[in-house]
């Protein structure tokens, strides 16, 4: 069981790394090798594409949050 949720680990830090280098930042970085854009900031309007990101960059830090409780506790 620590075995599957070590990896999990993995795949899920790999996943939430690409997602926070997908956001734009000062200087638009990764993000606009992928067509993200800039936008009106974190907090105001932005496109669904940014929004999108956000909720799923969240969801994957639950999910890592989670799992590294999952791991402590086994």
């Amino acid at each position: 069981m620590y075995t599957f949720f070590a990896v999990l680990q993995v795949l899920i830090s790999v996943v939430l790394i690409f997602l926070v280098l997908l956001h734009s930042g000062k200087d638009a970085g990764l993000s606009g090798a992928f067509g993200v854009g800039t936008g009106a900031g974190p907090f105001g309007g932005g496109s669904l594409v940014e929004r999108n990101l956000d909720r799923w960059t969240i969801v994957f830090a639950l999910l890592f949050v989670a799992n590294v409780i999952a791991l402590l506790k086994i």
